[in-house]
């Protein structure tokens, strides 16, 4: 399993775990990164980019027969909290079509000195893994940013709230079923307050589902509190290779795919902080991890357009770690990709919707294809 533990307010410097196993190897390990500018009370939040179609789109429909599934990409960015990603991923999106989710960290929406209000599982007020929303102005932006992202038919889905990652404990991989519902819980109340006094465009019964923190949790014990929440997905379990969502206890689980990184000549879970951590950990980047990083996506892409077409999960963050090498390597991949034939970039919420339009048996039979594995 992999992590990443961000120990910082989004838009400045992280602390950061790591725990990927892959088949027999565990490795830990910690650093720092940079996760993008903060919104400052002087910057101004990105104009609407667009609003939802009024109709469905062409490809939300039962499959003809012998027809193929679109080639579903789920871009996805973890703690959702930096306006100057914010920014340019919206454009960006706009541009090509696309949608995709932003996992929002729940004590963004907190400022500083509200700390106090958030008291993770087992853990004192007022403390977390990662920062608070900074100022009321920073708080507000982000809000902004939040509503703009809505309007334009993203989603917002949730990464919990203290980021309480293995070696902070007690972390998340222990916490019990109540220990989730109880930061589930006040993750809901920070939105709905956040939708009461600073005019979010999002209520806790809005969110469907979202990811762990370091990609970590006692399933069994998780997805109980999960499912009383009214949350129908998870996207934080690893798969070896591309795999199609699968229904366990409840939750669709999306799957984190480990891929193969030409680079490296092995597999590495397709997450934007474990390339950078196989690829290094360096500071600065040259170009050399964000072509490493595309072309690790363009190879699961082919592998799944070409054999099981399943969704394909690319999971990232709001950061600038390398230099911001896995932003451009993401910016890169989101407008070529969303543009390509029967290919669609859609949010969690958009492909379950479409999974339950199809014939289960059809779904079924792209099920029983072999995990698509990039060579």
């Amino acid at each position: 399993m992999s992590s990443a533990r961000l120990a910082t307010r989004p838009g400045t410097w992280f602390t950061i775990t790591l725990a990927l196993v892959l088949a027999v190897v565990l490795i830990l390990a910690l650093d720092h990164g940079h996760a993008g500018s903060e919104p400052s009370a002087g910057n101004t939040p990105p104009a609407t980019t667009s609003s939802p179609a009024a109709q469905a789109p062409d490809w939300m429909r039962p499959l003809r027969p012998g027809e193929k599934p679109p080639q579903f990409v789920l871009f996805s960015f973890d703690g959702a909290g930096s306006h100057e990603h914010w920014t340019r991923y919206l454009a960006l999106a706009d541009s090509v079509h696309a949608h995709f989710s932003g996992f929002l960290s729940g004590i963004y929406l907190l400022t500083d000195e509200q700390r106090s209000r958030y008291a993770g599982p087992g853990h004192r007020p007022g403390s977390a893994s990662i920062g608070f929303g900074g100022s009321a102005a920073e708080v507000a932006t982000r809000v902004q940013d939040l509503n703009t992202a809505v309007a334009a038919g993203h989603q917002i889905g949730t990464h919990y709230n203290g980021h309480f990652c293995a070696g902070a404990e007690p972390s998340v991989g222990r916490w019990t079923t109540q220990g989730w519902t109880d930061e589930i819980g006040q993750f809901s109340r920070f939105v709905d307050d956040a939708r009461e006094r600073l005019g979010l465009h999002l209520s806790a019964t809005d969110v469907t589902g979202g990811r762990t923190p370091c990609l970590e949790g006692n399933w069994a014990a998780a997805f109980p509190a999960m499912r009383a929440a009214g949350y129908t997905f998870d996207s934080s379990q690893p798969s070896d290779g591309v795999k199609w969502p699968t229904r366990l206890d409840g939750i669709w689980e999306f799957w984190m795919p480990y891929v193969q990184v030409p680079a490296l000549h092995k597999k590495v879970i397709m997450m934007d902080y474990n390339l950078w951590y196989q690829l290094g950990h360096a500071k600065s980047d040259t170009g050399k991890y964000t072509q490493a990083t595309l072309e690790t996506y363009r190879g699961a892409y082919r592998a799944a357009f070409e054999g099981n077409r399943a969704p394909l999960v690319i999971g990232n963050h709001f950061n600038d770690w390398a230099g911001g090498a896995f932003s451009r390597a993401a910016e890169g991949f989101m407008g070529e990709v969303c543009a390509k034939p029967e290919t669609v970039c859609a949010t969690y919420a958009e492909v379950t919707k479409w999974m339950s339009l199809q014939d289960p048996a059809v779904l079924d039979k792209y099920r029983s294809m072999p995990l698509a594995q990039a060579r």
